[in-house]
């Protein structure tokens, strides 16, 4: 079934929005909408998602909101738009969306800046081992410099392996390339040769084989059913000893168990993490190792990335509501494949 075709509304939008957003994008949408906004900012319940789909021509969602099938199924006949606060939909069921003709919009591209630094936070800082220096200084246990305190590894010359090249894992091989990472990447589509020149990074046709060159791992695809720890036992221990991970894309890409065994085993170095595959909770073996960066899930958590977020939501809605299709449509076929 296709989704519904947009029509202009008569009225303004009624727009239910799940959590607290920038002052500014409040500010502007109680300006075009009839909005209802989450001043407490406290995620809403399953129950109180199920009244808003009932009361409300759009949703305003963010990563917090898991919006399944059954929810989709008994939303009111006049949710047209679920207007995704963030680039990642996976929280959403798609295809339940779709069957009922309920258009689907996301904010892709405004955070890929702010999400690559937070990568390279973690790439140099698990490597030269931040957290243990940090937590050594505020122990009041530093007793000065010494040869041999405290020793990491350098950059330079190391493999970066980056799975996924969309935006932001182009963003973080830019980068990583002013510290003199050699950079290789798997995608499911390879980049142009003029962009792997330009990047100056080599194309892994395999992901075993990535992750079997690779000093620091990090992650930059999206969550599927074909991602779901991604990076498994198996496939840890394909990596060097002494390699590291970073991840700020998705908890689930990782099977938590095997990483938690090999980093405690000492087969991994250490790890940075800015996601987690039950959050908030964060695994208390995570935040006991010592070379563990655990992150609170602000690879976004910048106010020019929040709020340009929040203004590609308004723009989504007006587009819509003036019936047009609006900008930033996810396209379930696209997000299957």
């Amino acid at each position: 079934m296709t989704q519904r075709p947009p029509r202009p509304l008569a009225a303004p939008a009624r727009v239910i929005v799940t959590r607290h957003l920038m002052p500014e994008v409040e500010a502007r949408m109680r300006e075009l909408f009839d909005v209802v906004l989450n001043e407490s900012d406290t995620p809403l319940t399953r129950d109180q998602l199920s009244a808003a789909m009932q009361d409300c021509d759009v949703l305003v969602p963010t990563v917090t909101d898991r919006i399944g099938a059954d929810l989709i199924a008994g939303a009111g006949e006049r949710l047209g738009l679920i207007a995704n606060f963030g680039a990642g939909t996976e929280h959403i069921d798609l295809a339940a969306a779709a069957e009922r003709r309920i258009i689907v919009t996301n904010t892709p591209g405004v955070f890929t800046d702010d999400t690559a630094d937070l990568t390279m936070a973690g790439i140099i800082g698990v490597p030269r081992r931040i957290r243990e220096g940090t937590a050594l200084v505020r122990r009041g246990e530093w007793t000065g410099w010494a040869p041999s305190g405290l020793l990491g590894r350098k950059l330079a010359g190391k493999v970066l392996g980056i799975v996924g090249m969309g935006r932001i894992g182009q963003a973080v091989a830019h980068r990583a390339r002013a510290f003199g990472l050699e950079i290789a990447y798997y995608s499911r589509k390879r980049l142009p040769e003029a962009l792997e020149r330009m990047l100056g990074a080599r194309h892994v046709a395999d992901i075993d084989a990535l992750m079997a060159e690779a000093d620091i791992l990090t992650l930059h695809c999206p969550l599927t059913e074909e991602t779901r720890h991604l990076v498994d036992a198996r496939r840890i221990a394909l990596m060097k000893p002494g390699s590291s991970i970073v991840n700020t894309a998705r908890g689930e890409l990782i099977d938590q168990e095997a990483l938690i065994a090999a980093l405690e085993s000492g087969h991994l170095a250490g790890a940075g993490l800015d996601v987690y595959p039950d959050e908030p909770h964060v695994d208390p073996r995570l935040i006991a190792h010592p070379n563990v960066m655990t992150l609170p899930h602000i690879g976004s958590a910048t106010a020019e990335g929040r709020e340009d977020s929040g203004h590609k939501v308004i723009a989504n809605i007006r587009m819509w509501a003036d019936g047009h299709r609006p900008p930033d449509q996810v396209l379930t076929a696209l997000v299957r494949t």
